[in-house]
């Protein structure tokens, strides 16, 4: 590690010496400027996040990529994890272990959530990784997880998915057993229909979560984990401990599925901001988890936006009404302290995404006025920066076209440890055509 930070009189001053220009571009000053914040952040990191300041950075995704194909052959990672469903993207590890003899266009709708899949920075992040696995002179092969929860901004997956792969898995072991489990739950689990009703997601009257039928199969949830916890040392030894864990974890995201639908069916000036807290929460456990795969194999990168890998609380303002809850990264920095490290991102402009020219001594506007078109920076967690100034900066504005866009704050200084900003951003090739809308919160 290295010593204190330096103390800087002025922001500018802090940017002036510590920002470190870079461009995908070219690969070797890349790659030294990687290696300067890898060494930076000492070895004890075991998962590093990397945020995106909105979904719809095509350059954003594109650094990922370098990035991830840097740590894996000059910095001993094994895996990375990206802001997509842990169940779905079993079928992605499977075409990247080459174990897949289909095409990524079977893969990129059944293995990706949010549509990112279509995303062409993701199919070339994919079919590098299945490249890589195919050399047989790497000795670790790259995996690849989704760590998002079961559910889309437009509704929530039925917990059927998970709790069929449990039960196959029992059966496979115990068939009386297995199927025991099998007909009580498929009795009180119904249609998939009605847990993925994309109108719970408005109206909780909607939502099935909290009926007698879903309250009894959270209990045979329940004792189905116990059955599978107390047979540990049998089951393990009628297949692996990998498949035994990774079955538990599949137990662990129907367990909080069903408590995530539970929230949609109650009435609560709180709800919206419970099931945020719930999602984020089920993320840190799946990184956690799959942070526990890699041990023995390598480090893990894990790719999301910036509002989920931060370490503080988020504060989301809709309209009139403001959310708040503890993001993946505050559950993260309490499980791992120093073994968890996080790069945020922001972007000067990107009018494909109706952003803006930053305005006049706003962050981003003093962070690209360096040489670029990207650079690295330290946070120091805020220490040796002054705090005044820090807490005196004004806010850029917002997009007119994407409300996934987040702008950086005070906030950003101790949310991470380092930032990348890049100049511009293009949109995402493969995205879904983005609309202008009104991006004033108090209208």
């Amino acid at each position: 590690m290295e010593g204190a930070p330096q103390l800087h009189a002025t922001l500018d001053d802090w940017i002036a010496r510590e920002a470190i220009p870079f461009s995908v571009e070219q690969p070797r000053t890349f790659s030294a400027a990687i290696d300067k914040v890898i060494a930076s952040l000492g070895d004890s990191v075991k998962l590093l996040g990397f945020g995106e300041a909105l979904h719809g950075g095509d350059d954003i995704l594109i650094l990922r990529n370098r990035l991830f194909q840097h740590l894996v052959e000059a910095h001993g990672y094994s895996a990375i994890a990206v802001e997509s469903s842990f169940p779905r993207a079993r079928v992605v590890n499977e075409y990247v272990a080459g174990r897949s003899p289909v095409s990524y266009e079977v893969v990129q709708d059944t293995g990706f959530s949010h549509g990112f899949g279509r995303l062409e920075a993701n199919r070339e992040l994919v079919e590098w990784m299945r490249r890589y696995n195919a050399d047989p002179s790497h000795r670790v092969t790259l995996r690849f997880y989704g760590f998002d929860s079961p559910n889309e901004m437009t509704g929530t997956d039925s917990p059927s998915h998970a709790l069929h792969f449990i039960l196959d898995y029992l059966t496979s072991i115990d068939k009386a057993s297995g199927q025991e489990y099998r007909q009580r739950i498929d009795q009180l689990l119904g249609q998939d229909s009605d847990w993925e009703n994309p109108a719970a997601i408005m109206d909780p009257t909607k939502s099935i979560g909290l009926s007698p039928e879903a309250t009894a199969l959270r209990i045979e949830t329940e004792e189905l984990i116990s059955e599978l916890r107390t047979r540990h040392p049998e089951l393990v030894a009628k297949s692996d401990q990998s498949r035994y864990l990774e079955v538990l974890q599949y137990a662990s995201v129907a367990r909080q599925l069903l408590n995530y639908h539970a929230e949609l069916a109650r009435q609560s000036d709180q709800r919206v901001s419970r099931l945020l807290g719930i999602r984020d929460a089920m993320m840190a456990d799946n990184l956690a988890y799959m942070v526990s795969c890699e041990r023995g194999r390598g480090k893990v990168l894990a790719f999301a936006h910036n509002n989920h890998l931060q370490r503080a609380k988020v504060h989301w303002q809709l309209g009139t009404d403001v959310y708040t809850w503890w993001p993946v990264g505050s559950h993260l920095n309490e499980m791992f302290g120093p073994r968890y490290a996080v790069i945020g991102s922001a972007v000067g402009e990107s009018l494909a995404n109706g952003i803006g020219q930053p305005e006049t001594g706003t962050l981003e506007n003093r962070l690209t006025a360096v040489s670029g078109p990207a650079r690295f920076i330290p946070t120091h967690k805020g220490q040796g920066l002054p705090a005044a100034e820090i807490a005196a900066l004004p806010s850029r504005s917002g997009s007119m076209k994407n409300p996934t866009y987040f702008a950086l704050t005070a906030q950003s200084f101790t949310d991470f440890d380092w930032l990348a900003v890049l100049d511009s951003t293009i949109y995402s090739r493969g995205g879904p055509p983005l609309q202008q809308w009104d991006a004033n919160p108090d209208q």
